[in-house]
């Protein structure tokens, strides 16, 4: 680690639960961002501030003015342009050594799993189920941890699906693909700006334990927030035997 890492990482350095030794991994960690919107903002800005070696980012979006009540990557200026590229900018502003690699794209299940296998820990700030399901498969299929995260209106949720623990459960075992709702967005829906600023930044916390390798992670908990009340609810999740994903006869094996 150069003087300069030392200098700028020394408030995670002197955290005894991440040191010099948790802090050089996480210089030597790749992690791979889907989506630059609301909950990918606070993630990327959190990763590239806290020493994430190599941050590889995925949006197919521009920006757009009423993109701005609440994704805090993105200014008046970036109007207009691609929202990997805007994020890239601030991301660089907060730290110069991050190494960033951005994809203007919309990521399909094959690009998915060329991706992610080139990753230690995979961050889904996607806003569709579809795509929620396809990170989660090819999570699956290259043994990398997923952190999820959702928010719309005043209610969000996070949890770590890290199928490389045995009983861990996989996001199809928790939401099945099969599954038949409602698409809810937030041009329809609306969302309360801090909202995903909250479960954005508890991504970025999840995936730098992870690489750090220190603390305990959300895997098996679903962790689900009402913001109007500002009350948590919890839940135990437990892998699905019968999960068409990630049990004994999975579509991804």
């Amino acid at each position: 680690m150069t003087d300069d890492e030392l200098l700028r990482y020394s408030r995670h350095i002197l955290l005894p639960e991440i040191g010099v030794e948790g802090q050089e991994r996480l210089l030597s960690s790749r992690a791979l961002v889907i989506g630059a919107g609301g909950l990918g903002s606070p993630v990327a800005l959190y990763l590239a501030g806290g020493g994430v070696g190599f941050i590889t980012l995925v949006d197919h979006d521009t920006v757009d003015v009423t993109n701005l009540q609440r994704q805090i990557a993105h200014g008046q200026a970036s109007v207009g342009q691609a929202k990997v590229e805007s994020a890239r900018q601030r991301m660089l502003q907060m730290n110069p050594l991050a190494r960033i690699r951005t994809l203007q794209e919309r990521a399909d299940a094959a690009r998915l799993q060329e991706l992610v296998g080139q990753h230690d820990v995979v961050l889904d700030c996607s806003d569709n189920f579809d795509t929620r399901q396809a990170v989660n498969a090819a999570c699956v299929a290259h043994r990398v941890p997923l952190v999820s995260g959702a928010a719309i209106g005043w209610d969000g949720q996070i949890s770590v699906y890290d199928t490389r623990q045995p009983d861990a459960p996989c996001y199809a075992c928790v939401f099945p693909p099969d599954t038949t709702f409602e698409e809810v967005r937030c041009a329809t829906m609306g969302v309360f700006a801090p909202l995903v600023g909250i479960i954005g930044s508890l991504q970025a916390a999840e995936a730098l334990k992870l690489l750090a390798q220190t603390g305990q992670s959300l895997a098996g908990r679903l962790r689900m927030l009402d913001l109007r009340t500002t009350e948590w609810n919890e839940i135990r999740v437990n892998r699905r035997a019968q999960c068409p994903v990630c049990g004994p006869r999975s579509m991804v094996d």
